[in-house]
């Protein structure tokens, strides 16, 4: 298989398929943790599910001192790659018109080397992350083989994309290729495992907050 070929088919057929596995599985797992169901609160309720559902899903986006202190490095690493792989997805222009060829509709990029800086960034991140959870004890004593698998297939596109975008070490077609691939992977073990929680985290906050807002306390 030629270069050309390589890259046509994971800009094919390859994407296609991760990207089928991606979806597949974003279903089955919401599928899973609707038909668990819930119980009905027979309690008198005391408070707004509502109002507590929806404080739970804001205010934790902020961490309290006491947890800020003890996980600093973690939090401020964490925002700091999310945001940074955010802008690396979605405001990059060669991904704004992947996204246009598959759902319709495109939005305004922001120039190139910010997204740039901003790759470097999240790299930067996810490798003080891992060098944290290796040196603290409790971290390394409950990190697992598929937290090592899921760290390393989020931060292999963001290398690849980099190295792609510099053209470094190989030709275009091949590096472009190599990246695209890498993406592919990271959509088809997405669902099942705790990258998952990009979905879930809203409904679990929302539980949480609910539960405790009919309780008359704050989650």
């Amino acid at each position: 298989m030629s270069e050309i070929e390589f890259l046509n088919w994971v800009r094919g057929t390859g994407f296609q398929i991760a990207v089928g596995i991606f979806i597949a599985g974003i279903i089955i797992r919401f599928a899973e943790i609707l038909l668990l169901g819930r119980k009905a609160n027979l309690a008198e309720a005391k408070g707004s599910e509502m109002s507590g559902g929806l404080r739970t899903i804001m205010s934790r986006f902020v961490p309290e001192k006491d947890t800020f202190k003890r996980s600093s490095v973690t939090i401020v690493a964490g925002y700091i790659f999310h945001i940074g792989l955010f802008v690396t997805i979605f405001l990059f222009a060669p991904h704004i018109l992947m996204f246009k060829d598959v759902i319709g509709f495109g939005w305004p990029s922001v120039p190139t080397p910010i997204v740039d800086a901003f790759t470097v960034i999240s790299i930067i991140a996810l490798l003080t992350l891992l060098v944290h959870r290796m040196r603290d004890n409790v971290l390394k004593f409950l990190t697992t083989k598929e937290d090592y698998l899921v760290w390393m297939l989020t931060i292999l596109p963001l290398i690849t994309g980099y190295i792609a975008f510099h053209r470094i070490g190989m030709t275009a077609p091949t590096l472009l290729a190599i990246h695209i691939l890498s993406v592919e992977l990271l959509l088809v073990i997405f669902p099942f495992t705790k990258l998952m929680h990009t979905f879930t985290f809203v409904l679990s906050r929302w539980y949480n907050g609910a539960i405790s807002g009919y309780r008359g306390v704050q989650s």
